[in-house]
């Protein structure tokens, strides 16, 4: 089956741990007789203000990436073959990638077989410094498994695995050491990571549709990559619609993370070039997270509607709490305080996500 021939316009925010990113997306997807199916995205973010990274070693920053994407789904039959490209461009950082993608319908289409490959080409620059340049590729494999199991409940088991090679740290981060010469009794230097990563994740989910016409959905998300990280995820939805004709529908959402971070990340080194490879992204560290969240979908009445066809108004807000098991707050040594290196609180800060659009169906 194609997808629904719809146009969305969206706006999305971003606001915690001191930084803000925003920005518009606008998506159209139209079908070409019963058989093709195309698509155009546009998608910005608008990045502003100083992560605790930022804060400890550089200055407020702002910057704009932009990103467009082309995709294709035909029909064959019950096999669905799918193309897609997508260019990302910021003033630092260009990537590029191509999928490919084909599912197939089996016994009466109570199953579905899916599988996707993906490869992606970066390039990477720094700010300031024209004689750095360096490239990164990412080679993606993604089979999934979806069953109807009765009338009530559909369930799917993925499997990922993904293969990155090239550069594959932040050209603008760092890691501290301990360093008595300094008067903090630390100092920075930069990081430095392996150049090839291999990750794979395991998925399985299942959503059930109550007697009152509402439906839940779990999922859980094992991962493991050949850094160390290991992460579990636990996820709960319920969708509930309102009033006759689901004029109104209701989500929520509960969420729970942990990880542990990578083998070569450190809050603080015992020295100078301790070892091979060195990490302070806090993304690589030790932490969890929970998240929660609510959702409201509104279908407009038929003299509000543009074209005269189904037009829907959504809006969700996630709420994200971090907390970091060995990444130390370093800003608390800009206020005079007498905290020895690595004696620092834990990080943890709170986060909002809030999505805004506007959909069409064509």
């Amino acid at each position: 089956m194609l997808p629904e021939e719809r146009a969305d316009s969206m706006y999305h925010s971003y606001s915690g741990g001191g930084v803000t990113i925003d920005g518009p997306s606008l998506l159209v997807r139209k079908n070409i007789g019963s058989s093709l199916s195309l698509s155009a995205n546009y998608y910005v973010d608008m990045i502003s203000g100083a992560s605790i990274d930022v804060e400890a070693t550089a200055s407020r920053y702002s910057e704009q990436r932009d990103e467009y994407s082309l995709g294709a789904d035909y029909l064959v039959d019950k096999a669905t073959l799918s193309l897609g490209y997508t260019n990302s461009s910021e003033n630092d950082y260009q990537a590029e990638t191509v999928s490919f993608g084909i599912s197939q319908g089996f016994f009466g289409d109570l199953s579905t077989l899916g599988l996707r490959v993906s490869y992606g080409n970066d390039d990477v620059y720094r700010n300031g410094d024209d004689n750095f340049s360096a490239q990164a590729e990412h080679r993606r494999y993604a089979l999934s498994w979806n069953q109807i199991l009765t009338q009530k409940l559909i369930a799917e088991l993925s499997v990922e695995t993904v293969a990155d090679e090239g550069f594959l740290n932040n050209p603008y981060r760092s890691v501290r050491y301990l360093d008595p010469a300094s008067g903090a009794g630390f100092s920075y230097q930069p990081e430095l990571y392996p150049t090839t990563r291999n990750s794979d994740a395991i998925a399985l989910r299942a959503k059930y549709r109550l007697p009152y016409r509402a439906a839940v959905k779990g999922e859980y998300r094992y991962y493991a990559d050949s850094w160390g990280i290991r992460a579990n995820n636990i996820e709960f939805r319920y969708t509930h619609p309102l009033a006759e004709k689901d004029q109104w529908i209701l989500e929520g959402k509960l969420r729970f993370y942990q990880q542990r971070g990578a083998d070569f990340y450190s809050d603080l080194f015992p020295y100078l070039n301790a070892t091979s490879f060195r990490a302070r992204d806090k993304e690589l560290s030790d932490f969890s997270n929970v998240s929660f969240g609510i959702g409201v979908s509104y279908l407009l009445p038929e003299r509000w509607s543009l074209f005269e066809r189904k037009n829907t108004l959504n809006l969700h807000w996630d709420h994200m709490m971090f907390d970091y098991d060995n990444f130390r707050d370093v800003t608390v040594h800009g206020d005079g305080s007498d905290i020895a290196p690595g004696d620092e609180p834990a990080y943890s800060f709170g986060a909002n996500v809030i999505r805004l659009f506007w959909s069409v169906w064509l």
